[in-house]
């Protein structure tokens, strides 16, 4: 665990293991501590890089509105201060798009990206739904804003399925949103994304990048990572099965062995 300051402000962020690195850039409401069940995977034979964005976890509070500049900006000075100068990315829905800010500004950085559950630009569906969770936020308690963004994370199946550790969660966020500033940083993530659009800049990309799509995916569907395959001249594009937003949670096993299988495979072209 480590900080250091960026702007002024202060930045958590953790590293484990050595080898060739992997930067996992979080979800909207995630935090470094979301990834502990995959710590140990990522870190056998890689070096692991988790970080909170600006508004998340143990990072600084910011207190007027922004925009996805200031978290690339963050990305960028956390490579200086680790003394990287490439990087394997990895980023999940929010973490996939400053991932892909970060790359289309800064592509010599990157070595090879892998996008889960993200899209180039804030869809007028993503964007409503976005303004629901916000009038939630808006409302007492923590239970309106849980039941308007979490419950559209995940795939029907899945959610009938894990009943109890739906049950967990919901046992731990609630009293989380019902937190007043809580509430006030996720809404100044998620308006962050508000006009958030690289469509025109994809072309810049010339890194294997793996475009990882869930068929279930409520909030940003297919069509969406579509848009990005057709875009990179060097994409790459795995839909996954009866899964939702939340595919990391869903799908672990093919989370981890797409990640770290795209990253390490030591050819990108082979000869038949």
């Amino acid at each position: 665990m480590a900080v250091f300051k960026f702007e002024g402000k202060e930045v958590f962020y953790e590293t484990y293991g050595s080898g060739e690195p992997i930067l996992i850039l979080n979800g909207i409401m995630m935090s470094t501590k979301s990834w502990v069940p995959f710590i140990e995977n990522f870190s056998k034979s890689n070096k692991l890089v988790l970080v909170d964005f600006f508004d998340q976890g143990l990072s600084a509070r910011l207190s007027g509105p922004y925009d996805h500049d200031i978290q690339i900006g963050l990305v960028g000075a956390l490579l200086e201060e680790l003394k990287l100068e490439r990087v394997n990315i990895c980023g999940i829905s929010y973490g996939a798009e400053v991932g892909l800010g970060f790359a289309v500004r800064f592509p010599q950085k990157i070595r090879r990206l892998v996008l889960f559950n993200g899209a180039a630009r804030t869809a007028p569906l993503l964007a409503d739904i976005g303004h629901a969770w916000n009038e939630a936020a808006n409302l007492e308690g923590g239970l309106a804003y849980y039941l308007a963004a979490i419950p559209v994370i995940y795939s029907d199946s899945f959610y009938e399925r894990e009943k109890a550790w739906m049950a967990k969660r919901k046992e731990t966020l609630v009293p989380f949103f019902a937190d007043a500033e809580n509430k006030k940083r996720f809404v100044r993530l998620t308006d962050s994304s508000e006009n958030y659009d690289v469509t025109g800049k994809l072309d810049r990309l010339d890194m294997p990048v793996l475009v990882v799509s869930a068929d279930k995916d409520f909030l940003v569907p297919r069509r969406e990572q579509e848009i990005l395959v057709d875009s990179i001249r060097n994409a790459h594009h795995i839909i996954l099965p009866d899964c939702g937003h939340a595919s990391m949670y869903e799908k672990p096993l093919l989370f981890s062995s797409l990640t770290l299988g795209f990253i390490n495979s030591a050819d990108t072209e082979f000869k038949i």
